[in-house]
């Protein structure tokens, strides 16, 4: 149970809050690379409660703005994205990807003072078919994170996002809780569903893990066990990142080459950022899940700010539940393990009320990793110091999550390390002739 403060403090995300002031000492990824078109339309979004707009100017560069003209406030919008540069159309200010004023069209050229003049613009940078934006400070910007997914080549990916109508935290927590995975997903299914030779089979066995966690240069960690087969154990080993990273454990952990982004528009909206990998280097297959990430159906398009990559089935239609399919049928009456997830989240409320919740020995992530988050934003907004990951992405190198069996008496620490190093991140992609 967590109490009123400490619940704002994880919650809040905007400018001037602490765990928003955190979030933007981190790379934030807002956008495909596809949704920006040279001298094309402007895309509204939000991002940690800033109206934004993204524009791809006639060179091919990012542009990431707040989307009001810093001469009247007129939104840009509205503009012309012409000549490597933004136009307002309200009284023709002219502004580059990095703010700079280029032309004042009304403004006899006697009395021009563009050069004093700054648009509100963000560092931008583009890797792997996603956009991504840097809020913090823009004379001190950190590299990219060395997140294993994010740097694997577009063509090699399967790159996705969803919006959530909720808050960001109660979002990632259905993403590091696992236990929920043999109910909610496999509530209707037992061992003999799954392939013999798999290992998905033991998640629905027994469907009450026991838990570990481990504190991490980048986050945290947690290993979910259940007995397996003579002498062995299941594991479900998982990490949470910062500032709002999963990497859940959908595949075996040779393969399980994907990463989830969190990641905040406001403080009760959230824009899920799916990586997988369609075909695993190693030769391996990798298996999708029915009405997983990738298999989802979207409303169009909007241009409003929350116009992007909503559901179809969603709380206006109760997310299509069929009480005749849960009643002889499947666990949950809805289709597909995202929309059940956003159910679930959405449900609970736009921001959950966590002073009503009872928590379990089965919530162990979860409540170290709100403690871990709380004690980061405070120290953040107290003297400046961020994590570690913030400024050195190195430490993401080489983490995966995912499944595996390993003898009860190995320490699953050493199993883990072990599977990381027989399976080693290659990345750019080897070539087919290697």
């Amino acid at each position: 149970m967590s109490n009123k403060r400490d619940s704002e403090i994880l919650t809040q995300v905007g400018p001037g809050t602490a765990m928003g002031g955190l979030m933007r000492q981190f790379w934030i990824p807002a956008l495909k690379s596809s949704e920006l078109v040279a001298d094309g339309d402007p895309v509204r979004f939000m991002l940690l409660g800033e109206k934004l707009i993204a524009f791809r100017d006639t060179s091919g560069r990012v542009g990431i703005m707040d989307h009001r003209c810093p001469h009247r406030c007129a939104s840009f919008f509205f503009g012309r994205n012409e000549e490597d540069g933004i136009r307002c159309v309200y009284h023709g200010w002219k502004f580059d990807v990095d703010g700079n004023c280029l032309d004042m069209a009304n403004v006899p050229p006697a009395q021009d003072f563009k050069q004093k003049v700054k648009a509100k613009a963000y560092k931008a940078t583009e890797r792997n078919g996603l956009v991504w934006v840097f809020m913090g400070d823009q004379d001190n910007v950190p590299e990219l994170p060395e997140i294993e997914a994010t740097l694997i080549p577009d063509a090699e990916m399967e790159i996705g996002f969803h919006q959530r109508e909720c808050n960001w935290l109660q979002a990632i927590e259905g993403e590091i809780d696992t236990s929920h995975v043999g109910l909610l997903h496999y509530g209707n299914l037992d061992s003999s569903t799954f392939p013999k030779d798999g290992i998905r089979k033991y998640s629905v066995a027994n469907r009450a893990p026991e838990y570990i966690t481990e504190e991490t240069d980048y986050g945290f960690m947690y290993g979910a066990h259940r007995p397996a087969d003579e002498g062995n154990l299941y594991w479900r080993v998982a990490h949470f990142m910062f500032p709002f990273w999963a990497l859940p454990p959908v595949n075996v952990i040779e393969s399980n080459f994907m990463a989830r982004a969190y990641v905040p528009m406001d403080d009760t909206h959230t824009m899920i950022l799916v990586m997988v990998i369609k075909n695993d280097p190693y030769g391996r297959e990798v298996r999708a899940i029915p009405g997983g990430s990738m298999d989802l159906e979207y409303e169009p398009n909007s241009t409003d700010w929350y116009g992007r990559w909503r559901l179809t089935a969603n709380a206006g239609n109760d997310y299509m539940i069929d009480r005749d399919v849960q009643r002889e049928e499947t666990y949950t009456g809805i289709h597909g393990i995202v929309v059940q997830d956003h159910a679930i989240n959405e449900g609970m409320g736009p921001i959950v009320d966590r002073t009503f919740e009872q928590l379990a020995p089965s919530d162990m992530m979860i409540n170290r990793v709100r403690r871990m988050l709380i004690k980061a934003a405070r120290i953040h907004a107290k003297d400046g110091t961020a994590p570690v990951s913030a400024s050195d992405p190195h430490v993401y190198h080489g983490i995966r999550s995912g499944q595996y069996v390993a003898p009860a008496e190995l320490n699953w620490l050493d199993a883990y390390a072990k599977i990381i190093a027989d399976n080693p991140v290659r990345y750019p992609l080897p070539d087919a002739a290697e």
